[in-house]
């Protein structure tokens, strides 16, 4: 109980009212020293932009490459500014500093070996965004699992699947990533036709399918290049398989893929061309009759 009061008895209100000022002038420049770092990083994320966009990078991958990267440096300069004007505060109040730094050097080093796994996954992360593998709204598949790119943190990697589930994923533990939207993208399609019809027939309805795409106001915009019919693919069990290709802007492939598949069937429908399904023959044994089939018409 003597030493609270004899704590408390060092204070007088000139200190008090002094230490305040001190604190709250430590404060207002803190609150001015991140206004003034965020500014710069908006100025900075503009130039880095403009500056991409002077060599040709499209915007819309420039724009997602440059936030993921200056998002992330705002972490890391928030988090020294504040850590550092919280020392300082701690000094105000009486409390030694210098053996708080001299612990955390220690401890630091202490959890450095306890923590290798967190000191792989940021390294991990970093050479991840320097290398421009993946960024923010990019669609990737990472050790298997598909989804956008929500989040790129120093440490973790934020996927959201199709069905809506969040998966994040430790930077380190990243072995198998693959980009499904980096600078452009293409939907590959297979389209079966029945072995009856001429297949340079269905290529050139397929051909202009994908030509009036291209002149459509709101799919050809996003259509980089005229539709890349690669030909006959292979012969299936009811079908011939016709391959191709529409290479499309980032995140577009699956918009313009789904609307090219409506409007061949009913290129083909216009045109008689038979987009068939299996066949199968029923077998029930030697000694089975023969069925009697008859055709009903109606009058």
């Amino acid at each position: 109980m003597n030493i609270i009061q004899n704590f408390f008895g060092d204070f007088t209100w000139d200190i008090i009212i002094k230490t305040g000022l001190r604190i709250s002038m430590l404060l207002l420049f803190a609150w001015f020293a991140m206004k003034l770092l965020q500014n710069f990083l908006q100025r900075l994320e503009k130039h880095l932009i403009k500056k991409s966009e002077d060599v040709g990078e499209p915007p819309s991958e420039s724009e997602k490459r440059i936030e993921t990267i200056v998002r992330l440096i705002k972490q890391a300069c928030l988090i020294a500014l504040w850590l550092t004007f919280s020392l300082v505060i701690l000094k105000e109040f009486g409390v030694e500093i210098g053996p708080i730094i001299a612990s955390a050097g220690v401890v630091g080093l202490a959890v450095g070996f306890g923590a290798q796994n967190l000191v792989r996954d940021i390294i991990s992360g970093f050479f991840m965004i320097l290398e421009n593998q993946i960024r923010v709204g990019d669609v990737a598949i990472l050790n298997g699992t598909g989804g956008l790119v929500e989040k790129i943190n120093f440490r973790t990697t934020v996927l959201r699947d199709l069905g809506g589930v969040l998966h994040i994923f430790p930077n380190g533990t990243i072995t198998s990533l693959s980009n499904l939207t980096n600078e452009w993208s293409a939907y590959v399609f297979d389209i079966g036709v029945a072995y009856k019809e001429n297949t340079d027939h269905v290529i050139e309805v397929m051909q202009e399918v994908g030509k009036t795409m291209r002149e459509d106001e709101k799919f050809g915009k996003s259509m980089l290049e005229d539709l890349d019919i690669f030909g006959v693919d292979k012969f299936d069990d009811s079908s011939i398989v016709i391959k191709g290709r529409i290479k499309t802007k980032p995140i577009k492939q699956w918009e313009v893929g789904r609307e090219f598949l409506r409007r061949v069937k009913y290129a083909f429908d216009e045109n008689n061309i038979e987009i068939p399904f299996p066949h199968r023959s029923i077998y029930f044994g030697e000694k089975s009759k023969p069925f009697n089939l008859q055709i009903l018409e109606k009058l």
